[in-house]
């Protein structure tokens, strides 16, 4: 009893470990690997700080995955220029990939479910974070500080002029390329997960 009780304690100190160097490497990689893409309007950015908290996800569950989201928008309202509206955006997209990902493949250390894990992730944060929260929350959001959605579609119409409404701004531009950075996210992380499974797991055999 007191055997288990020691590894219990063991693992979750590791866990709580691993989960902060991926919070910070989450933040650093939002600070300073943030790119503009020309088929985008200039409020959206590309970056890949979704991948630690993928790998979180993958390695220690979905509570970890979680709390590295958590920790890299909490910290990013520090310094934000959008009222935090943008770290709620952030936050509600890494969410939607990384729980999803998390409840499948953590409950069997096995490869295939990290990638149905990720699979679903990837959907459920395109749908989720590219249109819903989107058009529900994160847009009128924008648009009661001071940026009508008028504003906002004006800015999708300078890439695109035949489109005309918020919805099909969203499901043209921002589903297909939320998909993508999910997908990236996504593959970057299941690739490092596949070399790293095998140490992670073994915290869960050790005597």
């Amino acid at each position: 009893m007191e055997n288990t009780a020691k590894q219990g304690k063991r693992i979750d100190v590791r866990k709580l470990v691993f989960t902060a160097l991926m919070a910070a490497l989450s933040i650093v990689l939002a600070e300073t690997l943030t790119f503009k893409i020309p088929i985008m309007p200039s409020f959206i950015t590309f970056d890949f700080s979704d991948a630690p908290a993928v790998l979180a996800t993958l390695t220690m569950g979905p509570v970890s995955g979680f709390f590295v989201c958590l920790i890299k928008n909490v910290i990013g309202c520090f310094t934000t220029k959008t009222a935090c509206i943008g770290e709620l955006s952030n936050f509600i997209l890494g969410i939607a990939l990384v729980v999803p990902a998390g409840l499948i493949s953590h409950r069997q250390k096995q490869f295939s479910r990290a990638v149905i894990g990720c699979i679903v992730g990837v959907i459920t944060m395109t749908l989720l974070g590219g249109f819903v929260s989107n058009y529900f929350l994160i847009y009128p959001l924008y648009s009661n500080i001071g940026m009508p959605i008028e504003a906002i579609v004006s800015e999708y119409q300078k890439i695109n002029p035949n489109v005309d409404t918020l919805a099909e701004c969203l499901l043209i531009f921002n589903v297909p390329f939320t998909f993508v950075k999910g997908l990236i996210a996504a593959i970057l992380s299941v690739l490092l997960y596949k070399k790293l499974r095998p140490i992670f797991n073994s915290m869960y055999r050790e005597k």
